[in-house]
């Protein structure tokens, strides 16, 4: 495989024509190795516009949303939140680390919140392997995140929810954004809620896609009478 040629066209065939009009991301693409973040038996996959098993069971891996996501979408996600170089981001949902490494090319820090051990340990190798050291990963689960490590300026879902989680916008700082992949299969909406003041929130709905859930965020009851 010409690796190079393949990401070019992952760029050009697949990213830019989805809408991707911020030029920062598109050279952040070409500059941050897909691949390195890419499971040994997988590396095939690594520009393909489909969603990639992280772990030895691809199927059990995908059915429990322990994957990579689309290309196309974390390059969308990483353009609507707009990460400025002075902010501090939380993401949910480590993975192997790619969307985390994204993120800390763009912010101040980086803490990023898996909940599997086995891919803490599969992030942090590559993040250390591509050099990045203001991303912080940490085993825990997103759904119980708390006020402790202060507010942040972004937070990005790498994965999808419900709805909008209410202890997540209580850790946002005023002015800062929360990016999700909210709602149910077949169609869920890319959000993004910005909090204006103390008490005032705005939310922006662009594009439909559709993302494995996070574990443990709420569920609205499907009973109806």
């Amino acid at each position: 495989m010409n690796i190079e040629l393949a990401r070019f066209n992952m760029i050009e065939q697949q990213i830019r024509p989805w809408n991707l009009q911020d030029d920062s991301v598109l050279e952040l693409l070409a500059a941050v190795k897909r691949e390195d973040f890419v499971p040994e038996g997988q590396k095939g996959l690594a520009f393909a516009d489909l969603e990639i098993p992280l772990r030895s069971s691809s199927e059990e891996s995908l059915a429990l949303g322990q994957c990579m996501l689309e290309p196309r979408l974390e390059a969308r996600l990483l353009q609507d939140l707009a990460v400025l170089p002075t902010e501090t981001v939380l993401e949910i949902g480590t993975g192997s680390g790619y969307m985390a490494a994204l993120l800390g090319k763009k912010a101040l820090r980086v803490l990023s919140l898996e909940i599997v051990p086995e891919l803490v340990t599969m992030a942090r190798e590559n993040l250390a392997k591509a050099g990045i050291r203001n991303v912080e990963v940490r085993q825990g689960d997103g759904a119980q995140m708390t006020s402790a490590d202060g507010g942040f300026d972004v937070i990005a879902l790498s994965g999808s929810v419900a709805e909008v989680p209410s202890a997540l916008l209580k850790l946002l700082k005023v002015g800062g954004r929360l990016g999700a992949i909210i709602g149910d299969e077949p169609v869920m909406r890319a959000t993004v809620v910005t909090k204006v003041s103390e008490t005032e929130f705005r939310t922006v709905q662009d594009w439909d896609t559709v993302a494995p859930r996070l574990r443990n965020f709420p569920e609205p009851s499907r009973f109806k009478f």
